[in-house]
């Protein structure tokens, strides 16, 4: 039988990393700086384990193993996205070779639009469910059978178990952090002002173009997700100024100083 190409990834991961480890993190747009706390890292590139390379500036495409505060984790330095054109089964490749390979726990970080004046930006959300508008889903087509089953249940996609200890140490660390619903939209252009009415009325807090299909791909594999994500801008709309991607990452960026402290101290307990 003919394999897929996650289970290359994953058999290429396992001979260069050895055992999986306890965790997976995705770096989105702006929070690359999390892999300087790693403490004896190793690295490959996206091309060199297999893995579609990326195309979206601030995303770098690469695979890091290491220790951060102590646990053992590897961190994926960029996604794919939808829009980019590639199938979508690339951009879950990563999250399914992970799951292959043996990591449990997928935590994502993700830059994301506010949908109502009350969350500014540079503040942390963590997301506890989400509206899929995106048209598209990675489980259509035949089931993977050897990594979860044809119809998985997606009502606590987002652990809460997770979350909640995402929220104490955020909490311990002083660091304010939100909860909220994540509206997924394919891209790439941003969102119309009524576009971003009619998501704030169907009940979500934030916006992006990602993070769905991978939470969709881990729960059916039977892989925990927490999602953290920040608030790079104000949806179109909601102020006057129009949004920018450039400015987008730089606001992430500073944002990511209260993150990082939050995934190191979190990932440390487990």
């Amino acid at each position: 039988m003919q394999q897929h190409r996650f289970q290359h990834v994953a058999e290429t991961f396992r001979n260069r990393f050895g055992q999986p480890p306890k965790a997976a993190i995705i770096l989105g747009s702006g929070v690359g700086g999390l892999k300087d706390c790693l403490t004896e890292p190793e690295s490959i590139g996206y091309r060199e384990a297999g893995l579609p390379e990326m195309s979206v500036q601030g995303h770098e495409g690469s695979v890091t193993v290491g220790l951060l505060g102590g646990t053992s984790v590897v961190m994926l330095s960029g996604r794919k996205h939808s829009y980019e054109g590639d199938a979508l089964q690339d951009v879950v490749c990563g999250v399914r070779a992970m799951a292959a390979w043996g990591v449990e726990t997928l935590v994502m970080t993700s830059a994301v639009g506010s949908l109502s004046k009350d969350l500014r930006p540079g503040t942390l959300v963590r997301v506890t469910d989400h509206i899929n508008l995106m048209g598209i889903n990675p489980l259509v087509g035949p089931n993977i059978s050897e990594l979860g089953p044809r119809f998985p249940d997606m009502s606590q996609a987002y652990d809460p178990q997770l979350g909640q200890q995402a929220e104490s140490v955020a909490t311990e660390l002083g660091i304010p952090m939100e909860r909220g619903v994540y509206a997924a939209v394919r891209g790439p252009s941003f969102e119309t002002p009524a576009e971003v009415r009619m998501l704030h009325m169907l009940g979500a807090a934030v916006v992006g173009m990602s993070v769905v299909p991978e939470t969709i791909a881990a729960v059916h594999a039977g892989v925990r997700v927490l999602t953290i994500a920040i608030v790079s801008n104000e949806g179109t709309g909601l102020s006057d100024v129009a949004p920018d991607h450039d400015a987008v990452t730089e606001t992430v960026g500073r944002a990511a100083v209260n993150l990082v402290p939050i995934i190191e101290k979190l990932v440390s307990q487990w």
